[in-house]
């Protein structure tokens, strides 16, 4: 049995590697036999319906039961027949199962190291500043920025094993780090037009600005390291976090945001961009 607090999913695919991370989900490591930008885009279509999307779909929940747990991991393991399947344990506000969860992925990964690193931590519970507490900024901050900040020093070692194998460009075949951002986290965005209703997730908003910040400076700090980072806003999706008011399905969002990470160079380090690839403000 799956127990499930605080925790995060991984997908390692072969050479190409993907982490998603995010609070009340299990780790799992997936090995494909062949890491190319087609055979991404082929896991894609395989496991969108029960991989990332499932991950959307129950973002910002307090907490997931260990039978809706059971019954998509169950779904993904029947979906692939190639692929194996590994459950790690991660708190991502502990700092000793981040760095077991590490050990576990350079086991599995080896001297090939890892490529591609997608932070999604997420968690929104609404609150405005009339009504807020130290318990929501802090959480906050813990899930959407800190916990992503200390898996990517985690993972780091390994991004740069995986970057070491190329000598010059920046892309997710050699290493990259995708954050998974939110337009709420731009400081250049917020003016008074912003409808109201958008003012009562400040926890959300500033932990996410933080988020980009973070990752500018360590975008800043690896530069001469041949690894790409970029901070991405995958647009208001139909989730629960999102609401069935949204604009975008899951399908679409994470299609878009694919096929712009495919495309990501040199010239994107250190940027924040909307899932079609056009810069937000910070």
């Amino acid at each position: 049995m799956v127990t499930v607090q605080q925790k995060a999913r991984l997908w390692f695919h072969g050479n190409i590697s993907i982490v998603t991370v995010k609070k009340c989900f299990p780790l799992e490591y997936r090995n494909l036999r062949s890491p190319s930008k087609n055979s991404i885009e082929r896991w894609y279509e395989q496991f969108k319906g029960t991989g990332i999307v499932y991950h959307r779909k129950v973002a910002g929940q307090p907490s997931v039961s260990d039978e809706v747990l059971e019954s998509a991991l169950k779904e993904i393991r029947d979906a692939s027949k190639e692929s194996q399947v590994v459950l790690i344990k991660m708190d991502i506000t502990k700092e000793d199962e981040i760095e077991s969860a590490r050990e576990i992925v350079e086991s599995k990964l080896g001297d090939n190291g890892l490529n591609l690193l997608i932070n999604n931590a997420g968690a929104l519970i609404r609150q405005g500043f009339l009504n807020i507490t130290e318990e929501n900024m802090v959480s906050h901050f813990t899930t959407n920025a800190v916990g992503p900040v200390l898996v990517l020093k985690e993972m780091l070692p390994l991004l740069q094993k995986a970057a070491s194998r190329k000598t010059s460009g920046m892309d997710m075949s050699r290493a990259a780090v995708l954050n998974i951002s939110s337009v709420g986290g731009s400081i250049g965005e917020l003016t008074e037009e912003m409808p109201k209703k958008w003012l009562e997730i400040l926890g959300y908003r500033t932990s996410k600005a933080a988020l980009n910040m973070a990752m500018r400076v360590i975008a800043l700090t690896v530069k001469d390291q041949g690894i790409l980072i970029v901070n991405m806003c995958p647009g208001w999706v139909k989730t629960d976090m999102g609401s069935q008011e949204a604009q975008l399905t899951t399908e679409e969002s994470i299609s878009a945001m694919l096929k712009t990470l495919s495309q990501l160079n040199e010239s994107h380090h250190g940027t924040f961009l909307d899932r079609n690839g056009k810069t937000i403000l910070f």
